[in-house]
């Protein structure tokens, strides 16, 4: 899984490659057809020289925003039939980019999964909800050396709170939790105990403290 500071890098070379007014106007062309679009396409519509066109699809491309094939438009195939023209579609995969960071769609997984197995097996839903953030947490962890590599690789900002053990700078699901706050820090909770046991890590360190940090989590000291 990659880390969030990777795909942070990711989303700010995508929403940069936008920053050419330009190439807002390629990327929306594109968008706009149900179909992939060469270059001679994008620049009939824009009123661009070919060679400026195929610059900014390129670099769209490059940033991930524009998907690319290869198909001979004359329908035709064998000698004579042409060099296949390089075609461009937008990206199925979605741009996000938060500061601070945020985990909704893991989230919004997380609660998929936990209504989906209360409707079909009849387990109550907060332990439903419980065991799919747990699981979602030693997903999240796996790659991690420890639980504070791991909580930085999320980009939840591990701090440590002046010999009282570790808090979060920040909470991954802030808007979420100050509308629900008793179900989304449970959540939270179980999400960080899925990443403490993924990590070596003992999850009963892992304390619901809603004064603690920007989050309700407190990951207290190992006894010595």
């Amino acid at each position: 899984m990659a880390s969030a500071a990777q795909g942070d890098a990711d989303a700010i070379r995508a929403v940069g490659a936008l920053a050419d007014p330009i190439r807002r106007r390629v990327y929306r062309t594109v968008s706009a057809s149900r179909d992939a679009v060469g270059r001679d396409h994008v620049a009939e519509v824009l009123d661009l020289p070919r060679s400026t066109a195929a610059f900014h699809l390129d670099r769209l491309a490059d940033a991930g925003l524009l998907a690319t094939e290869s198909r001979r438009l004359t329908g035709r195939s064998g000698p004579g039939a042409g060099r296949p023209a390089k075609l461009y579609r937008r990206a199925d995969d979605e741009i996000a980019f938060s500061i601070p960071a945020r985990l909704y769609e893991l989230g919004g997984g997380v609660m998929a999964e936990a209504i989906g197995r209360a409707v079909d097996e009849g387990v109550p839903v907060r332990d439903a909800l419980r065991d799919a953030a747990e699981r979602a947490g030693r997903r999240l962890a796996e790659a991690s050396g420890d639980l504070t590599e791991a909580l930085g690789d999320a980009g939840l900002e591990p701090r440590d709170d002046g010999g009282e053990g570790v808090v979060l700078g920040t909470c991954p699901f802030h808007r979420l939790a100050r509308e629900n706050p008793g179900v989304v820090c449970e959540l939270n909770h179980a999400l960080v105990c899925g990443m403490a046991d993924s990590t070596g890590s003992d999850p009963e360190r892992v304390m619901l403290d809603p004064g603690a940090g920007a989050c309700c989590i407190r990951i207290v000291d190992a006894p010595h």
